[in-house]
């Protein structure tokens, strides 16, 4: 669910990949990121550290609701909402939303507001999802979903794709190569930007927080549960630190850590994806099913990463077209998403002995389009992650590679930092720790998640306090609700009840299947 954009940049550049394809797709159900009180004057907003754009709060408008096209049983609805909540009265956009009321009218609890994350990824897909949440939640809650502002059918950012399909790799070897990335943000911010009017500007999740608010103010509910994940946790949190008061329920599942610095951020992410591979290693030698079982995988990988360095490496779903060391991580890093372990052996037999490539490959021309690309309008706005130039940003890849040997990085870390590189303008939502939390909230990671680091989830719980508590799915895959039956039961039992698991509680693995193995 983590950082929408980056699996699409994968899908685009790994060709068509079809044993991959579902790491990607989960990625964007979305690749990984990231509570409610009254009003508060400018004064003590500052105070509890929200940032200088201090959010007004208006009377909303209504929402005007239609049934879904998608789906008659759910309703569609349209809000206008200022590009600027410190301009209440200026220029304003429709966000759109989606609610699907509660299967039990007579059992209703209330509602259940979800984010999936992203950035980038729609919510209200999500609440046309009747499968996601399990019974108990659908007959209890209407599952609203917000496509926040820059996403989906709220005032999309949109971009040409053939410039975000041309961002360069984040490895960069030489200062002339990181100046270039610093060139290309700054095109790619401005096309973005011209294309997509004022809102590429205001596509922070504070503000994102406030059209959250505007929403639950237009429904009538004296408060929310909600259900974040990935990135859609940072939503939750900043919900909760600017809100405490109207938040009844908040999980909070693959989390992210808005008090990261740049070292932290960047190491935790490659412990993490260096961990995703140790456990994909550790699974092929258990499992009799897996096509690289007795072979040596991590001098396999160590081949792969010297031919993909030296321009050697075919793309094995896409011959004759080869693949570099950046492509070939983000292959790893997608395919432990879910995970596809099965796939991805595959994938490393294929590429380490091909077989042979056609000759003639005819180019199959592309069409000058847009595409929807939210994720550095919204993630450069909410972080501060500077590298100190290119020298600072060598030494950091070198560390990086010492800490995870076989991944060198996260490239959804790298992805992110490097993005932002070249922006003139400051994030207006930069890090810092949240407060301690209201009322009983959930926290939910798997131990082995490759995009939101584990120790991102024990931060977070510490920093929300006591009235926290912190489940551990000791499994492997990103957004441990879609994994365990054990996590989504107790997932549901807390948004239903407010029943709060105990104090190191955890749910045991469940060993991924080939796909199509139910």
């Amino acid at each position: 669910m983590l950082f929408a954009a980056f699996a699409a940049w994968i899908r685009t550049k790994m060709g068509s990949m079809p044993a991959l394809g579902r790491p990607v797709a989960a990625a964007i159900l979305t690749l990984t990121t990231l509570l409610g009180y009254a009003p508060q004057p400018a004064v003590a907003d500052r105070a509890v550290g929200v940032p200088p754009r201090v959010l007004r709060d208006v009377v909303p408008g209504p929402i005007r609701w239609k049934d879904c096209p998608e789906d008659e049983r759910v309703q569609c609805g349209l809000m206008r909402v200022p590009v600027d909540w410190t301009a209440p009265f200026g220029p304003q956009i429709d966000v759109q939303l989606a609610r699907r009321p509660a299967a039990d009218p007579a059992r209703r609890i209330g509602v259940l507001m979800v984010n999936p994350g992203g950035p980038g990824v729609s919510a209200v897909n999500l609440a046309l999802d009747h499968d996601f949440f399990g019974s108990g939640v659908s007959s209890r809650f209407d599952i609203v979903g917000l496509d926040p502002r820059g996403v989906g059918r709220s005032a999309p950012i949109l971009c040409d794709q053939k410039l975000v399909d041309a961002k360069p790799s984040p490895l960069y070897g030489s200062e002339a190569e990181f100046r270039k990335a610093e060139d290309y943000n700054r095109r790619l911010a401005a096309d973005c930007a011209g294309r997509s009017g004022p809102v590429y500007g205001y596509a922070d999740t504070i503000s994102v927080a406030r059209d959250m608010e505007a929403v639950r103010m237009a429904l009538g509910e004296e408060r929310i549960s909600f259900f974040g994940a990935s990135y859609g946790t940072l939503l939750g949190q900043l919900y909760a630190e600017r809100y405490p008061g109207r938040i009844r329920a908040l999980a909070l599942d693959s989390v992210m850590d808005h008090s990261a610095g740049v070292d932290a951020f960047l190491d935790q992410t490659a412990d993490a994806v260096q961990s995703a591979f140790d456990q994909f290693v550790a699974w092929c030698a258990r499992d009799d099913r897996c096509v690289l079982r007795g072979r040596d995988i991590r001098v396999m990988w160590a081949e792969l990463l010297r031919r993909s360095a030296a321009g050697q490496l075919v793309n094995p779903y896409d011959p004759p077209s080869r693949i570099g060391t950046w492509e070939l991580m983000s292959a790893a890093f997608s395919a432990f998403y879910d995970p596809q372990w099965y796939s991805f052996a595959h994938y490393l037999k294929e590429a380490y002995d091909p077989a042979p490539t056609p000759v003639g490959r005819r180019a199959v021309p592309r069409l000058v389009d847009l595409t929807p690309h939210s994720f550095p309008a919204v993630f450069c706005q909410d972080w501060s992650l500077p590298v100190g130039g290119f020298t600072g940003y060598r030494d950091r890849l070198r560390a990086l590679a010492g800490r995870a040997p076989q991944m060198r990085a996260s490239p959804l870390a790298l992805t992110a930092v490097s993005g932002c590189l070249g922006r003139a303008a400051a994030p207006v939502n930069p890090q810092r720790p949240i407060p301690r939390a209201a009322g009983p909230v959930l926290v939910v990671n798997s131990r082995y998640d490759p995009a939101t680091a584990y120790p991102w989830a024990q931060q977070v719980a510490r920093q929300l306090g006591p009235s926290a508590r912190l489940l551990t799915y000791q499994g492997w895959g990103h957004v441990a609700y879609r994994h365990s039956t054990c996590v989504s039961a107790t997932v549901d039992r807390y948004l239903t009840e407010l029943t709060l698991p105990a104090e190191g509680a955890s749910c045991p693995a469940v060993e991924p299947k080939p796909f199509g193995v139910g």
